[in-house]
């Protein structure tokens, strides 16, 4: 079996070659007299890696901050296992390309990449661009999170690739160009011209600090790609997006623009395969957090695409070996920050995940630590798609990839209506009616209770709203703990920056975080899980 959100409801996780149905074309020209060439061109994926280059364990449920999650497209990890980490990446890459030849196959991400991890922020973000160097990617877009670390330090990033990372629709305000030069790649494979056009995501400025991404003006992939697709198509024979738009809006352009033959994706977590294909445009995606390999081939004939197949390698421990050199080049990397990356927090005897469209448990335990210590009636937290599960030992770098940002904790005051416009937002994140201005996840919360009715009209979907079991009253004021991301805006939520009476601690929330961990011999499930009911 293979996984598609919109084939089955359980993301399976195998390495079987699924062939499109095309593929009855392709096998009734091969071999006949005269037949035009067939040509098999592999191109190898990862998206959203979120500096994740060490392994992970997976469980059946919440394992990464997509899986198990009870909002849109319900996906987990068939069973239990060892899966990931950047060395097991390299044997996977190494292996189809000795088993293609090198000169079929190329090797693309689709960003999210070398952030939201410790190594990643003592490197900032260093780390993954020196193991991506060692296996030759071709294209990297950008991901939001890729300049998570500011605009300056991209720039050094990008410089130190050995690889072009780009997008077509960030552009350089002082230019008026794409950020970093021409924002595709022609690669010619087998006498096929094959164009590569990168997208960034539309949102970013509202997905993290804005004053990373002063300078630059974000648009959305759907009119960049109305302006290089006349371009492209004069030089190529074969059009490919490397998009970090998300699913949502990959479909769109699908819907809307001819010309496209294949959507490589990213940003929305999404495993997709075998391809979903819309008119003519196939779209893939290769979940997240290195656990996967995508491998999507392509059957090309007469300069056109005649099947598509996938073969994702699911890099589980105990069915292939790492890469020894990639191996020893992690070790060395760590080494010089493995006291922190290994200090042991405290333990868990249960599942602590991160939830995107539903109540996040790792973030309830947040926020109710944050109402505990810092005397408030309710605490919000933005609703993030990133991060492993916690289990078992708890080290301070599995923190980190749960709270890799240096957000400062905030205290202030808002009305209840405030609260109520807020929650309101947090309804039009899981279900816009514009998909092209979605951002974020369910804002995660403490101290306060209700329900969100996604199937009733907008403005009437959040009810029954209470905070320290009373009902909420418009008019009153109500103290409330937050971070500074919040309070900038992020995801839309605007009523945090109109507050009153506010107080940006000198408390680093990750800090604040490992503190509080430290102090506990054993961390328990969050008690308030069940605040929020959800219905879709």
């Amino acid at each position: 079996m293979t996984y598609t959100k919109f084939i089955s409801p359980v993301l399976v996780f195998t390495s079987i070659l699924i062939v499109s149905c095309s593929s009855t074309k392709k096998s009734a020209t091969i071999g006949k007299p005269n037949a035009p060439k067939v040509h098999s061109i592999s191109i190898l994926h990862t998206n959203d890696m979120h500096g994740s280059y060490m392994p992970f364990e997976t469980n059946l449920g919440n394992a990464t901050a997509q899986t198990g999650d009870s909002i849109d497209n319900f996906m987990e990890f068939e069973r239990k296992g060892v899966i990931g980490g950047f060395a097991y990446m390299a044997s996977a890459i190494k292996s189809v390309r000795k088993n293609k030849g090198d000169e079929n196959v190329m090797l693309l991400d689709g960003g999210d990449t070398f952030s939201d991890d410790q190594l990643g922020n003592l490197t900032r973000g260093e780390a993954m661009i020196k193991l991506m160097n060692e296996v030759n990617y071709d294209l990297m877009a950008l991901g939001n999170h890729d300049f998570d670390y500011g605009l300056e330090r991209t720039n050094e990033l990008q410089l130190l690739a050995n690889f072009p990372i780009r997008a077509a629709n960030i552009i350089d305000k002082k230019t008026g160009t794409p950020i970093y030069g021409e924002p595709y790649v022609i690669i010619n494979k087998q006498g096929i011209n094959i164009a590569i056009l990168a997208l960034s995501y539309r949102n970013t400025p509202l997905t993290g600090n804005p004053k990373n991404v002063e300078g630059l003006e974000f648009g959305t992939g759907i009119e960049a790609v109305k302006k290089y697709l006349p371009i492209i198509s004069k030089k190529a024979d074969i059009i490919i997006l490397l998009s970090h738009e998300g699913m949502a809006v990959d479909q769109i352009i699908a819907e809307e623009l001819e010309g496209v033959d294949l959507i490589v994706g990213a940003h929305s977590h999404d495993a997709i395969s075998p391809p979903m294909k819309i008119n003519n445009t196939y779209i893939v995606q290769a979940l997240s957090d290195g656990a996967i390999l995508g491998e999507t081939e392509m059957q090309i004939s007469n300069n056109k695409i005649i099947s598509l197949n996938t073969n994702f390698h699911y890099l589980w421990h105990d069915k292939m070996t790492p890469d020894v050199q990639i191996q020893e080049m992690v070790k060395d990397l760590r080494k010089p920050y493995l006291s922190k990356l290994e200090e042991k927090i405290t333990k868990t005897d249960t599942i602590i995940g991160r939830q995107y469209k539903s109540e996040s448990p790792f973030d309830k335990m947040v926020t109710t630590l944050m109402i505990d210590k810092f005397n408030v009636d309710a605490g919000f937290l933005p609703g993030v798609g990133y991060g492993i599960s916690l289990k078992g030992n708890i080290t301070s770098e599995d923190i980190f990839n749960l709270l890799p940002h240096p957000a400062k904790i905030v205290t202030l005051e808002m009305t209840g209506k405030q609260i109520k416009v807020t929650l309101e937002q947090t309804a039009t994140n899981l279900k816009p009616t514009d998909k092209l201005k979605a951002v974020g996840g369910l804002i995660q919360s403490s101290g306060i209770q209700y329900n969100l009715n996604l199937k009733k009209p907008v403005g009437q979907r959040v009810n029954d709203i209470k905070i320290k079991n009373e009902k909420l009253d418009l008019g009153k004021t109500y103290k409330i703990a937050t971070h500074t991301g919040m309070l900038s805006g992020i995801h839309n939520y605007e009523e945090f920056g109109k507050g009153v009476n506010i107080n940006i601690t000198d408390t680093i929330l990750t800090e604040f975080v490992l503190q509080n961990l430290r102090e506990l011999k054993e961390l328990s499930f969050p008690k308030r899980m069940g605040e929020v009911t959800i219905t879709k």
